[in-house]
Order: structure tokens, then C-alpha cells, then sequence
């Protein structure tokens, strides 16, 4: 993966978001290609993302983040696709429709997602249901966590895409890890993010269940970050530094059960109503 250019000629202004412990300094490419009042409310919206996602996740340990700058004058959705871009220093790149409304940009789910990944290392392909499941929980927790969305709205999302995975793998057969592995060309997306999602939900019950050091996956993937993140880690390694965080064999266990799995994973809504924080 190309690693990012940080040349101060392509960059934007720079905005500085801090806590008590940390700094870190959100570097803008394409910024400038905006009016004066589309800037201050892609960083207003940039901040926002941010600061939720650092409530709910602790603050990154990079002391830069490269935001790549994408404007539509015309899109369906508020920030119709983005990604992470792998490198010397992780970054994100944002695709959204320019003159959305900062609130219609706020509420989108795409920049939380985008930003739950920098929690993890980059994994192999056939992992990506872990990888992406991560994402996919983390971002619908961080939107509760700050009020964007209620815990009714959670649920509601929470059902609504487990079930849309569900209808997938009727059509889409195979182990989940080889799915996950040809997933673009399956267009296999859905099965391969809810069965992910999926995964973590049997793992925040579990944890709740404990009398560990950790009781949810964001109090975990926070501490993981913080201590233990390696660039290099591989999935295995990363579910087994969780376990270790967690006194437990909860992630491992479930990795055994999910890697190979051919059916799709039963989340009940007794399951879903057990999801307090």
C-alpha cells in the first residue's frame, strides 16, 4: 500500500485536537480547493468525528493524521465511500458530497467507521470480517456513546444489518474467511461486515460476563491501542493480545468458531437487549 506524501505544498490547514495526555494534528490535503465556509465545516465535522471518537476510544497514539479530501458536487448519501490509506502514518480519505449540512455529515456513520480502524493493524484479506466487523460495531458504539444516535436507533441498526447479512450468505456460500477473501469480486459485503459485527457482539456479552479487568470492546480496544498496537500485528496476534488484556480466551475461542464458519451467526434480540452501556 502507498504510503502517504505529507509535502506541505499539497497540504491544507491544520487542525489541532487535544485531550489532557495527548496531541494530534490532523493534516488536510485538498482543504484549500474549498470556499472559506465549506473549510470551516468540513473541519467543524472532522472535529466533531474526532472528539466522539476519542470519547469512546482514547485518543490515537499517532501524532498525525493525513486526511485526504474527496468533494462530490453531487452524491446520493452525505459521504457516499471512504477508506484508510495504510502507511507511515495511517490516514483517512473522506468522498462527500459538498455541500452537505454539517448535521447530515455529523450523523453519517462513514467517518467513525473509517476512524474505528485505526484502532487495528492492517489484516490479510481473509480477515477482513474481522476488520471490518470491528469497524463496523465500533462506529454504531461511538454514535451512542455521544448521542448521535439514541439506544432504540442502536438496535435498530444492529438488527437491520445482521439481518441484511443473513439474506446474503443464502446466496453467497462458503467459509467465511474464503468469502471474506474474494469479497469485492462476490460483492459479498454484507455477510462479510455482519458476520464480523456478529463476532463482536458475542464478545462484548461475554466480557460482561466476567469479572476481568475489561467489560466492553471499547474499554478494551482503547487499552489495546494504547499499549500494545503493533503495525505488523496479524489477526491471530491480534486476538490474542485482546485475550491477554482481558484475562480471558473469549477471542480466540470465537475466533475458531467464526473463521470457517459456513452459516451465518444467530443474534438474538435477547442478545441485542443485553448490549447496555
Amino acid at each position: 500500500m502507498r504510503t502517504p506524501t505529507l509535502s506541505k505544498s499539497l497540504l491544507g490547514l491544520a487542525l489541532l485536537l487535544a485531550n489532557s495526555t495527548q496531541a494530534v494534528e490532523v493534516q488536510y490535503t485538498n482543504l484549500s480547493s474549498l470556499s472559506e465556509s465549506h473549510q470551516k465545516k468540513v473541519q467543524s465535522w472532522l472535529d466533531n468525528g474526532l472528539k466522539s471518537t476519542f470519547k469512546t476510544l482514547g485518543t490515537l497514539k499517532q501524532p498525525v493524521l493525513p486526511v485526504f479530501l474527496q468533494p462530490r458536487y453531487f452524491a446520493i448519501e452525505p459521504v457516499p465511500w471512504a477508506s484508510v490509506k495504510r502507511g507511515r502514518l495511517d490516514g483517512i480519505e473522506l468522498h462527500f458530497h459538498r455541500y452537505a449540512s454539517e448535521s447530515a455529515l455529523i450523523k453519517d456513520w462513514t467517518l467513525y467507521h473509517e476512524l474505528s480502524h485505526l484502532y487495528h493493524p492492517l489484516f490479510d484479506y481473509e480477515y477482513f470480517w474481522l476488520s471490518e466487523g470491528l469497524a463496523t460495531y465500533l462506529q454504531n458504539i461511538i454514535m451512542l456513546d455521544n448521542g448521535i444516535i439514541n439506544y432504540s436507533e442502536f438496535k435498530q441498526r444492529l438488527r437491520a444489518g445482521l439481518k441484511r447479512g443473513r439474506l446474503q450468505s443464502y446466496s453467497i456460500k462458503g467459509p467465511l474467511s474464503e468469502v471474506a477473501n474474494d469479497m469485492w469480486q462476490l460483492g459479498a459485503q454484507q455477510r462479510v461486515y455482519w458476520s464480523g459485527t456478529a463476532f463482536f457482539i458475542e464478545a462484548e456479552l461475554a466480557l460482561k460476563q466476567q469479572t476481568g479487568p475489561y467489560t466492553s470492546i471499547a474499554q478494551l480496544i482503547k487499552q489495546y491501542q494504547q499499549c500494545c498496537k503493533q503495525a505488523n500485528h496479524t489477526a491471530k496476534q491480534f486476538l490474542t493480545t485482546l485475550d491477554k488484556l482481558s484475562k480471558s480466551a473469549i477471542f480466540s475461542s470465537l475466533f475458531n468458531t467464526y473463521a470457517m464458519r459456513q452459516d451465518f451467526p444467530v443474534i438474538t434480540q435477547a442478545q441485542l437487549n443485553r448490549l447496555r452501556f
